[in-house]
């Protein structure tokens, strides 16, 4: 008989090692950066210390010559008749320029553009750029976040100061913009603005930024505003190549829609400051996204009294498990029905820390099943990446693996061996469909980051150390549609996660089967 290689998959999660356009994806490669950026200011040092040293030197040569030419020119005759004085002349012409000519022409910017262009190619590119920019975007709408809140660093649980500067949020505002994206141009724009109108400096100008937050603000349909906005930009700036176009057909565009409605004069703008609510999300095509953010915030939660009730904790010993009997795991329920239990202390320090050493080096971008096209793709709103260990890779994955086997009860030999990104994954493995989660939590996450089933509104947090359990399939076969998951974007901290999917092949004597769709 085949024997399937067992595997642990680990996901890295963020929002949070390849470069090009992923570097934002992972916490753990951006960590390797701010090392990176620590090296480079060294050199940065180093070269601002060997320029100033260089400047002392040619400061010291024109000082003393200042001194020496001053009096030399009250009387070229005189000074020249002494022979000395002749025959340092035609030495420092001869010799010394020469020589302060070579130090002018020293670079001491060797090392430092040595060392850039080393660590160059590990450096993010634009599309890392703006996929940050995007994650930040997502937190801000999965926590109704203003920008306000972002810019001033006002994040639950942020034990570091980071704030957005007026340039900053300009460019968030013009990242969203460039993807057709007004609803959050809008956002960053107006926050940019806010900031400028306190005084705070700024290099982009008032007038840009009213530009694209007035054509932003009439892709959202409000045109009072709009043209409030382009009046602004104009009184600033009268010139402005679009300025005086676009208030001109705004206010035109306006008259129309007035004179439809049989209204007469000029609706005036909202004196109300552009926020977070002022304007409607556009929806897009990803289902049942209202109630998988909401729940991420932790609204919704089903979690009544009387389910409350019926969840219990116990020690679990793996139906007389030899390995659980003397230390039996600590089980508790998190959810009813379907069931999902937690295990307690199902990891040590130890482990978690070998697993992600052996993690690091393969991870890669998570991927999604397009709706539309059925094939497996990056998504800017999935912004994990994940890693495929085998039990032969290290004895820590063989005893996790293990360990799984005997909490489940179940066989882990036809876990998948790869990630697949053919449509008939499953098929080709040839060990039937997932009939079984176990996640195990490698880190405690400050802020964010739930597991959430939006079926039946439940919201499971990670707890480092601790593991969940839950069965994708009825005991009939068929699949229980409401286990269907999710996990929500970590809002501070980071998120390491390792996932056993258990299939069907094996477990014929493992878990009776039923005629019935009971969990």
């Amino acid at each position: 008989m085949r024997k399937y290689p067992s595997l642990l998959s680990l996901a890295l999660v963020c929002c949070c090692c390849s470069i090009q356009a992923e570097v934002f994806t992972s916490i753990g490669q951006m960590t390797d950066l701010i090392y990176t950026e620590k090296e480079l200011v060294q050199s940065l040092k180093e070269y601002i210390k060997a320029e100033e040293s260089k400047l002392d030197a040619v400061k010291s040569w024109a000082n003393k010559l200042d001194v020496l030419t001053r009096a030399s020119t009250l009387d070229p005759e005189g000074y020249l008749a002494h022979p000395v004085n002749a025959y340092k002349l035609m030495k420092r012409l001869n010799t010394e320029w020469s020589e302060l000519e070579s130090l002018v022409l020293q670079d001491p910017s060797d090392g430092f553009i040595s060392n850039m262009t080393v660590h160059r190619q590990y450096f993010p590119d634009q599309e890392d750029e703006k996929g940050a920019a995007k994650a930040l975007m997502r937190l801000q709408d999965t926590y109704k976040l203003d920008s306000e809140s972002f810019a001033r660093g006002k994040l639950p649980g942020m034990h570091h100061n980071a704030i957005l500067t007026v340039d900053d949020c300009y460019d968030m505002g013009k990242t969203a913009y460039n993807e057709a994206d007004y609803y959050h141009a809008v956002l960053w724009m107006q926050q940019a603005l806010r900031q400028m109108d306190a005084e705070e400096e700024h290099v982009v100008s008032k007038a840009d930024v009213l530009d694209y937050l007035s054509y932003s603000v009439y892709q959202m349909g409000d045109l009072p505003r709009a043209i409030e906005l382009t009046r602004r930009l104009v009184a600033i700036d009268s010139s402005h190549q679009r300025a005086g176009g676009n208030l001109r057909y705004f206010e035109k565009l306006l008259s129309k829609q007035l004179n439809e409605l049989n209204q007469e004069g000029q609706e005036p703008a909202t004196e109300e400051p552009i926020q977070l609510g002022t304007y409607k999300r556009p929806k897009d095509y990803l289902p049942e996204r209202e109630i998988y953010e909401a729940l991420c915030r932790g609204e919704g939660v089903k979690m009544t009294t009387e389910r409350r009730s019926r969840l219990y904790c116990r020690y679990h010993d793996g139906n007389r498990n030899p390995r659980l009997l003397l230390q039996p795991m600590k089980e508790e329920d998190e959810w009813d029905s379907p069931h999902i239990v937690r295990y307690l202390n199902a990891l040590s320090d130890q482990e978690i820390e070998k697993i992600k050493e052996l993690a690091k080096p393969r991870l890669a971008r998570a991927t999604v099943r397009d709706p539309i096209t059925g094939i497996l793709t990056t998504a800017n709103y999935r912004v994990s990446k994940s890693a495929w260990l085998e039990g032969e890779d290290d004895p820590v994955i063989e005893r996790v693996n293990q360990r799984i086997e005997d909490i489940t009860g179940l066989t882990t030999q036809t876990a998948e061996l790869l990630q697949k990104e053919e449509p008939d994954a499953f098929k080709t493995l040839g060990t039937g469909n997932r009939v079984a989660t176990f996640l195990n939590y490698m880190s405690d996450v400050e802020a964010g980051g739930a597991t959430v089933f939006p079926d039946f509104g439940a919201a499971i947090y990670p707890k480092k150390g601790t593991a969940v359990f839950w069965y994708n399939l009825f005991r009939s076969g068929e699949g229980d549609y409401r286990t269907r998951h999710a996990a929500c974007p970590v809002l501070v901290g980071s998120k390491w996660v390792s996932n056993k999917w258990i299939h069907e092949r094996g477990q014929e004597f493992r878990r009776q089967c039923g005629l019935t769709e009971v969990d």
